[in-house]
């Protein structure tokens, strides 16, 4: 089962583990001035998803980090944004996607729901990954969850 585990965001970090139990992933941008406009991110995103799903082979399940906080207005409709168009792409290629709360992926990856960013990129890096950012380090946590739900601890 091919599972692409989703921290979503303008940095985007995401994590995908294939059949065979081997882990890619790592983080990208979807700032509007990379992209040329604010409406060319979406389309970025949209893409990114696509190269994934296809350098994958498929994907069997997304799950993705359900924020319920923002630290402002801004944040918080760029969030929507993503999340937008991360349900249209999976409702578009019929693929299963699982909101998971922030505090449950901390405290499956860390035991502390309220772990910071310093203490997950460690705890990854005890897990023998080399994150990018606090980005990955946090899809590679919710990838360890997706994995154990979907029963491939």
């Amino acid at each position: 089962m091919n599972i692409l585990a989703i921290d979503i965001g303008t940095q985007c970090g995401w994590a995908l583990c294939d059949r065979a139990g081997t882990v890619k992933g790592g983080s990208v941008s979807f700032a509007p001035a990379k992209h040329g406009g604010h409406g060319k991110r979406w389309l970025a995103f949209r893409q990114f998803l696509t190269d994934t799903g296809r350098a994958a082979g498929e994907v069997h399940a997304v799950y993705f980090e359900d924020v319920k906080q923002h630290t402002g207005t801004l944040a918080a409709h760029a969030y929507g944004g993503f999340l937008a168009m991360l349900q249209a792409w999976c409702a578009t290629n019929q693929i299963p996607l699982y909101p998971v709360g922030v505090g449950a992926i901390k405290k499956h990856w860390t035991g502390k729901g309220n772990a910071k960013k310093d203490a997950m990129i460690d705890e990854a890096k005890r897990r023998g990954f080399a994150p990018v950012d606090d980005n990955h380090a946090d899809a590679l946590a919710l990838l360890s969850y997706a994995r154990g739900a979907e029963g491939k601890s």
